[in-house]
């Protein structure tokens, strides 16, 4: 009941509810970008959705205009607090997860969930293993158990199976520990990195 009906109601109800504070608040950040480069303040990222829809993740743009896409080897995202990729004002907002924020439009369109999975991108779609795919069961979220409670710290098998473990057994007792663990990994900064070297990866 919760997960089929009461959850999207209450991700409907909360948005529309904080919606004019959201985009009070990132008013200030899109104006920084603006004016750090010029470039558009919003970025939008194809990822994969429930039962692998495909649809366009909104974020606020944290790297420069045309940065390439490094990865790690095993296809994750490189990420690492001296990335030469990233913005001044990216790096204020990636740190805190404010670039995360423009997806409560997102989860108004019903592309998306305060809390589920974290959307894979659409790359990754034909390396799912079978107890992976799993994840897509339920629609992805701004925030997550593996987001909560390991954020960069484990590798993407890992997030896999967690995400899919999520997915059978989301409660709403749960979805709040994951709310409330959300805020305590953002304000203690834990786990921001996947990567500690200056180098990223050499692609082939």
């Amino acid at each position: 009941m919760y997960q089929t009906c009461v959850k999207r109601v209450l991700d409907i109800l909360i948005v529309l509810l904080i919606l004019p504070l959201v985009i009070i608040f990132l008013t200030p950040f899109i104006i920084a970008i603006k004016i750090e480069d010029h470039g558009p303040a919003f970025y939008k990222s194809k990822r994969i959705g429930k039962d692998f829809s495909e649809f366009n993740m909104l974020k606020l743009r944290s790297m420069k205009v045309n940065a390439p896409d490094i990865r790690n080897n095993d296809g994750s995202t490189y990420n690492s607090k001296d990335d030469s990729r990233v913005t001044r004002v990216g790096r204020l907002i990636r740190e805190t997860s404010i670039d995360e924020i423009p997806q409560f439009f997102n989860v108004l369109k019903g592309e998306m969930s305060l809390i589920g999975p974290r959307a894979g991108d659409v790359e990754s779609k034909d390396t799912y293993l079978d107890d992976e795919k799993h994840r897509t069961l339920v629609r992805p979220g701004i925030s997550g158990y593996t987001q909560a409670y390991f954020r960069n710290g484990l590798g993407v098998r890992e997030k896999r199976l967690y995400d899919a473990w999520y997915a059978h057994n989301v409660t709403f007792a749960m979805d709040v520990k994951i709310v409330i663990k959300t805020v305590i990994t953002v304000l203690k900064r834990e786990n921001l990195y996947t990567n500690d070297a200056t180098t990223p990866p050499q692609r082939d």
